[in-house]
Parts: C-alpha cells; sequence; structure tokens
C-alpha cells in the first residue's frame, strides 16, 4: 500500500522541535541543538509532543524513567492486541544536530497520521514512542530509556545516575513533571521500527531513498593505562626514560594497525579507535608518568571485534616487555551485534516498492534503542540520507524531501504489520 506523507507538517513539527535547546549561530549552514535530559529545552520539547500526540488523539503513558508512548486504537483494531510501535528519542548530544532522533519520533507520529488519513483499517493499536537519554551525554552510558522499558537496565540504578551537578536522573525527572508510573512495556509490542538518519554516506552515494539495517554493530569499550615514570624533562636523559605517553603513542598506533588489517581481510565495517587520552602530570617539562587511554571498538560480526581486542592486549604485553611500563586493560562496556527482524525488514522493502522509493540494505556503525527493543521483540531500524554522513553536529542535515520518503517507507512498513 502506497501512504503519502504531509511533508510539510512532517518539517513543522521537526523544525518547531529544533527550537528546543537551539544554537543561535549566523551560519546558515549551522541548525544545532542542546536538548540534554532534564533541562528546560527537554521539558519543553516534551510538552510538545504529548500536545501533538494529544492532538492526533493518542492516549499518553509515561513510565518511571520518562519514557513517552502515544497510542492509537483506531475502531478497526483489538484494543489487546498487541501494537505495532516506532519511535526513537528527543535529547541530543551538546551541540547536536536537529534530524538525530527526533526525525524517528515525529516520523512515526506522521505514519500513524498517514495511515489514519489514508482509511487503512489496523488490526491492532498503533504505538509512538520517545526513550529517555538515549545519547548518554548527561546521565549513564546511552539507551537508558529503552534499556530500563527492556529490562536490561535495573530502574533504581537508572534513577540513580547523576548528571555533572551531582542531581539523579529521578531527580531532574521530577523537577520537569516526567518522572510517570505508568508501565511501557516493549515486551508487549508486536513489532518495533526506529527511522534514524544514517551518520554516514552510503544512501547519499547510492542515491537511495532509505536504508533497511541488516544488523546493528556491537560495541566493545576498553580501558587501558599505561604507567611509566614521571621525571624531569631536562634533567632526565633520553637512555634514563620510561616514558608512559611515549609507550602510549605506540599502542594507539597498534590499535590502529590491528583494525585496518581486520577491515582489510576479514570485515571492512570493522572500526578501532582510540578516543581518548588523560595524561598525567600532564605538564611540559615533565616525562609523562602515567597515560588512560579509551578504546573504542565495533563490528557486526563478533570475531572482528574480539581480534582487535585480543590485537590490544598484546601491544600492551609488547609495551611491558620493551618499554618498561606497566599496563592494565579493562573491558567495561561490550553490547553484542544485533540482528534485526527478518520479518520487518521484507515488510519495509515491500512498502518502498509500493510508495516507488529505493531501499537498500547496508548496516548501522551506531547503537540505536532498536538494539535493545530486538531482545525481546522483532526490531527494525530504518536509514534516512545524510548530507556528508556529519552527525552529532551543527551541521547535521537531512533534506525535507528525504525524510518525507524515508517517513513514506515507515508508515507503509508500519502499516502492514498493523494490519496483520
Amino acid at each position: 500500500m502506497d501512504l503519502p506523507v504531509d511533508a510539510d507538517r512532517l518539517r513543522a513539527d521537526l523544525e518547531a522541535n529544533a527550537a528546543f535547546g537551539r544554537i543561535a549561530d549566523d551560519d546558515p549552514e549551522k541548525r544545532g541543538r542542546t536538548n540534554l535530559t532534564g533541562t528546560e529545552a527537554n521539558r519543553a520539547a516534551r510538552d510538545r509532543l504529548v500536545e501533538r500526540f494529544e492532538d492526533a488523539d493518542l492516549s499518553v503513558a509515561v513510565d518511571a524513567v520518562g519514557n513517552l508512548v502515544g497510542t492509537w486504537v483506531p475502531d478497526s483494531a483489538d484494543p489487546d492486541a498487541a501494537p505495532a510501535a516506532s519511535g526513537s528519542h528527543l535529547d541530543s548530544v551538546p551541540e547536536g544536530g536537529i534530524f538525530d532522533g527526533p526525525l524517528g519520533v515525529y516520523a512515526a507520529l506522521e505514519a500513524v497520521r498517514a495511515i489514519r488519513d489514508a482509511g487503512v483499517e489496523p488490526a491492532r493499536p498503533v504505538a509512538v514512542a520517545s526513550f529517555t537519554e538515549e545519547e548518554g551525554a548527561t546521565f549513564g552510558n546511552g539507551l537508558l530509556g529503552s534499556s530500563v522499558a527492556t529490562g536490561a537496565t535495573d530502574l533504581d540504578e537508572a534513577l540513580a545516575f547523576e548528571n555533572d551537578a551531582g542531581e539523579t536522573l529521578g531527580e531532574a525527572l521530577d523537577r520537569i513533571g516526567y518522572r510517570g508510573d505508568d508501565a511501557i512495556d516493549p515486551a508487549s509490542w508486536a513489532a518495533f521500527y526506529e527511522l534514524h538518519v544514517e551518520q554516514d554516506t552510503v544512501l547519499e552515494e547510492a542515491g537511495a531513498d532509505a536504508g533497511v539495517v541488516t544488523t546493528i554493530t556491537g560495541i566493545t569499550h576498553c580501558e587501558a593505562t599505561i604507567e611509566g615514570e614521571a621525571n624531569h624533562a631536562g634533567a632526565t636523559a633520553m637512555g634514563d626514560r620510561t616514558d608512559a605517553l611515549a609507550a602510549a603513542s605506540e599502542f594507539v598506533l597498534d590499535v590502529e594497525a590491528a583494525a585496518n588489517e581486520v577491515a582489510d581481510k576479514s570485515s571492512d565495517s570493522a572500526v578501532g579507535t582510540v578516543g581518548s587520552l588523560s595524561v598525567s602530570p600532564n605538564a611540559t617539562n615533565v616525562v609523562p608518568g602515567r597515560v588512560e587511554a579509551g578504546v573504542d571498538v565495533r563490528d557486526v560480526t563478533a570475531g572482528s571485534t574480539e581480534a582487535i581486542v585480543a590485537a590490544a592486549r598484546e601491544s600492551l604485553a609488547r609495551l611491558e616487555r620493551e618499554r618498561g611500563v606497566e599496563t592494565t586493560f579493562e573491558r567495561p562496556f561490550d553490547v553484542a551485534p544485533t540482528p534485526m527482524s527478518d520479518r520487518l525488514r521484507d515488510a519495509a522493502h515491500a512498502a518502498a516498492e509500493a510508495a516507488g522509493r529505493t531501499a537498500i540494505d547496508l548496516h548501522s556503525g551506531a547503537a540505536h534503542d532498536a538494539m535493545r527493543v530486538a531482545a525481546v521483540t522483532d526490531s527494525s531500524l530504518l536509514f534516512a540520507p545524510s548530507r556528508g554522513g556529519i552527525s552529532h553536529s551543527p551541521r547535521e542535515w537531512t533534506d525535507w524531501s528525504d525524510c518525507a520518503a524515508a517517513t513514506e517507507v515507515l508508515a507503509g512498513a508500519l502499516a502492514r504489520v498493523a494490519t496483520e
């Protein structure tokens, strides 16, 4: 079924949401926002979404971590049937883009309106979800709301997370009025779709209207410490040094080399990054005595990730032998690759064909709420093209026509699931 969407209505929703936390900038290429969980901007964005839910005759539920769900129960539907759901998040990183997250929320709402406008008669309710703190910019490590809703994170643990000011998530949600008491359980949904901007250039280069994600990448975060000996930069001979930063420099290059080798030989989607270094005492005239390094490794196959992590461990062992440093290595964060539902992917491709849109398969190199939902019900991630692949930046951009085209694919797929 072809379900045209109201592109102007969708654009108006996204532009209105972009005003909450808008970054003032005279550059027309920059349309950034900072919408952190618990801020006044976040309250305003939530308030407007609730208003839009109510305008569309959706009932509103808010759970204990502030997850928001609007549900449409058409006359044709069994009100007790498992809903077909779609959504994403409203929060942003500091100075993020206006599409990352909100496109998925408002596209889901527009899909509901398009289904209703077309006279489709769903057999089940249709729900629109907005998950709390997907970005992890303020509380926790990301995917927080969907993790609590799906049972991956304990509610009390989540509510106890603190922001930089020492305020807990529970206190922040109380303050803005979004610590609810409704039950939101994705395990009770028949299916979940999330539409998101791609954050890469595959769709742009292919000239495709939408991407249908096959697998969401696995993510491993590791923490390496390298202990040398701090000493005077002028009075310590080169042969007498145990320089932690020099050793860390080799570690950075070893991780890069290992990731390049895996990408070249076994999986071109594998990536490895040393993204943070903390140097102590961090003084120009002192030989560095200690370095803490943060490592990010990702791929859609677990074996590739393990190979890069193993190479990082071997690098540290070599540095101990050759440079006399002492090292530690921890792996505190590990999320397995998450395949998306074949059933929902097939529905998305059928919807694209019916709408005269081109959709291609691809993987996701970033984490999304859809991967948490996939643990409890069928889940699918769809992409809209990103100009230049820029994301988490005020220069993030997806053309309005591309937003509408991808939303048409979402609407058609959601309608297929809702009428099953």
